[in-house]
């Protein structure tokens, strides 16, 4: 079983990883274990900060590593809160925080104009220099609702409405999200790749 290193200290990304990536002979582990600093997000896309954060780990552990940037586009903000959908609300900001920014800034625009999509870059690194990593990207489509509804999501799932289901994110049972999701469809194409592709380990 090869081991990989999770970008990430979010539980929640961890959960939906080991889920949806399990048929792979892959040992998934947060770079938390190792103590991993966060990578400074400096890049304009979210391809350029997920391609940052999976060579930070890659570089501090010697392992391949993968690392999701994804973020909230919303057509009436200009695509904010977008690649800063994290620290929205500033930097550390808890989930609520950037909800409530979120809400308050659109607290005027009717529900016709709020159409959003979440996006998803995955980047997966054989180690710190790999000049050709494997990046996979996605969206999902929906609307950012009045006021937050449901308790199984993180993030902004509470206030995106997903018009096929006709519930926000944070309403649908997990196995739904992770199939219809951005992160989800990303995750698919990835395992797709790596099942195709088995002599991209051999690089």
């Amino acid at each position: 079983m090869r081991k990989i290193v999770l970008a990430t200290g979010n539980v929640g990304k961890l959960r939906e990883f080991r889920a949806t990536l399990a048929g792979l002979d892959l040992e998934i582990a947060p770079q938390s274990e190792w103590h991993v600093p966060e990578a400074e997000e400096t890049g304009l896309t979210f391809v350029e900060n997920a391609l940052i954060k999976a060579r930070n780990a890659a570089d501090h552990i010697g392992l391949p590593a993968l690392a999701d940037d994804s973020g909230l586009v919303v057509d009436a903000l200009g695509g904010a809160p977008g690649v800063h959908s994290a620290r929205y609300a500033g930097l550390n900001a808890s989930d609520q925080a950037n909800l409530d920014r979120l809400l308050a800034e659109l607290s005027e625009t009717p529900a016709e104009q709020r159409g959003a999509h979440f996006q998803c870059v995955l980047a997966l690194v054989r180690h710190a220099a790999d000049p050709t990593p494997l990046i996979c990207q996605a969206r999902w489509d929906g609307f950012i609702t009045f006021e937050p509804h449901g308790t199984c999501g993180f993030g902004y799932d509470p206030i995106f409405l997903v018009p096929s289901e006709g519930q926000s994110a944070a309403e649908l049972d997990p196995a739904v999200k992770n199939r219809l999701s951005h992160r989800g469809q990303a995750l698919a194409q990835l395992v797709e790749a790596l099942q195709r592709q088995p002599e991209f380990w051999a690089h």
